[in-house]
């Protein structure tokens, strides 16, 4: 059975989420053009946990601010835990894995944080978005073309084929893009001009454990490993057969995460 609820963040926006299930609270973040929905299958899955799956500001029922700032995304996860008991564990996946070794990072009350491909560029794998991706995002969607602003973000912050994205433009998924848009922004500014490793990722003291997909194009599975390196007693894992898409495939998740979380 799921709970629909409400909790208000330190700024007063509200954040809108799912609970279901019982045992050890478990928040589930999504990465972008995602919202709570995204994850309710592996929410679902988990069924030995009390799972949270929140919408993230400006996403499916949840309010937002007139300015983006990763320490609001921040507060808005520390208002989840402290409403579920005080402590918590988090799994995040993609720019989520960013916002939950983020949170953790800066000493928020995580018990054990999983990151699936924190989308980190390390070691040349791929070329570096640009410094101004989130600029001209920002332009495009000021523009009111959201075709636009979703193309630069999959092909110059993704590195996904121009080719594979005119493809997509045809696709029933572009209208779920299109219409999460304008949160875009969020994801490129909680990744960072570049999309470089964060220093502050030595500072989780938690255990921590970060996941690559065996069958994802080679920068991911990297990424998520030299974040694992980065973390003190960070632990890395290649989910073989999987890809950046295994928010599609829940259950793939669960031998992996069972025994994370216990």
């Amino acid at each position: 059975m799921t709970e629909v609820s409400t909790v208000v963040s330190a700024d007063g926006t509200k954040i809108e989420y799912d609970r279901r299930g019982a045992g050890a609270p478990l928040i589930l973040i999504g990465g972008a053009v995602n919202d709570r929905t995204t994850v309710a299958g592996l929410a679902e899955a988990l069924d030995g946990y009390t799972t949270i799956a929140y919408d993230r500001r400006g996403r499916g029922d949840s309010g937002d601010a007139e300015t983006y700032s990763v320490d609001r995304e921040v507060e808005d996860l520390a208002a989840l835990i402290e409403h579920v008991g005080g402590s918590a564990h988090v799994f995040g996946h993609s720019s989520g894995a960013v916002l939950a070794l983020e949170a953790a990072s800066r000493g928020l009350p995580i018990d054990r944080v999983a990151a699936y491909e924190p989308p980190y560029i390390v070691d040349g794998s791929r070329p570096r978005p640009a410094d101004d991706l989130v600029d001209r995002v920002r332009a495009a969607l000021d523009a009111g073309d959201c075709d636009e602003a979703v193309t630069l973000f999959l092909v110059e912050g993704t590195d996904t084929p121009a080719e594979v994205v005119a493809g997509m433009r045809t696709a029933p998924v572009w209208g779920w893009f299109t219409a999460l848009a304008h949160t875009l922004p969020y994801d490129l500014t909680i990744c960072g001009p570049g999309n470089h490793l964060p220093a502050s990722l030595a500072e989780i003291k938690v255990p921590t454990l970060v996941i690559g997909g065996g069958a994802s194009p080679a920068w991911m599975p990297a990424a998520a490993r030299a974040a694992a390196e980065a973390v003190p007693g960070g632990v890395y894992h290649t989910l073989e057969g999987q890809d950046h898409g295994v928010l599609q495939h829940p259950k793939t998740l669960l031998p992996l995460l069972t025994d994370f979380y216990g």
